[in-house]
């Protein structure tokens, strides 16, 4: 609930996908006045093509909870983070987005509306935002280069097929 009211409190667009699978009950268990307050600028789904979503030019940032194909989809669409890891991988996601790469602010473990609602201004129209978006539009590009021909990805993917290929034989 706090994590709703602070993304209805910052007055910004929002499409929010809750998978049923990970609430108890049969629905989300946010307040009606939630619904009622953000219905003419918000969209809550349970379900989305997240990678093209995250490619969308009208997606400004992407509240995560920063597993590994969450984090590396924002990256190769350009989208900053605002990070909310509980478990596995995601607390080393999250720091790296945060500390190393530059794209992400996080939210702790205590989520409070106004906390919430700061960092999704300031995502959205701040000057730590807006380097961020710069940050991750730099990491998009990396990305993309590193899956051409010559590039990264690309050679270490052949290389895993050819050593693959290879001991088949």
């Amino acid at each position: 609930k706090e994590l709703a009211w602070g993304i209805a409190n910052s007055n910004k667009p929002f499409l929010w996908i809750i998978r049923p699978d990970l609430v108890a009950g049969d629905s989300a268990p946010l307040p009606p006045d939630f619904i009622t307050e953000t219905r003419d600028r918000g969209m809550l789904a349970s379900w989305c093509p997240q990678e093209q979503v995250l490619k969308h030019p009208a997606v400004g940032g992407f509240v995560t909870h920063c597993g590994w194909n969450s984090t590396s989809e924002s990256i190769c669409g350009g989208v900053p983070l605002i990070c909310m890891p509980f478990r596995s991988e995601q607390p080393t996601n999250c720091c790296y987005s945060c500390s190393e790469w530059g794209i992400g602010m996080e939210i702790d473990g205590n989520v409070k509306r106004d906390k919430v609602e700061k960092l999704v201004r300031e995502l959205m129209d701040g000057e730590k935002g807006k380097k961020m978006k710069k940050k991750a539009m730099e990491w998009k590009k990396l990305a993309e280069e590193a899956i051409m021909p010559g590039g990264s990805s690309y050679n270490n993917f052949n290389k895993l097929l050819s050593d693959v290929l290879l001991s088949k034989k």
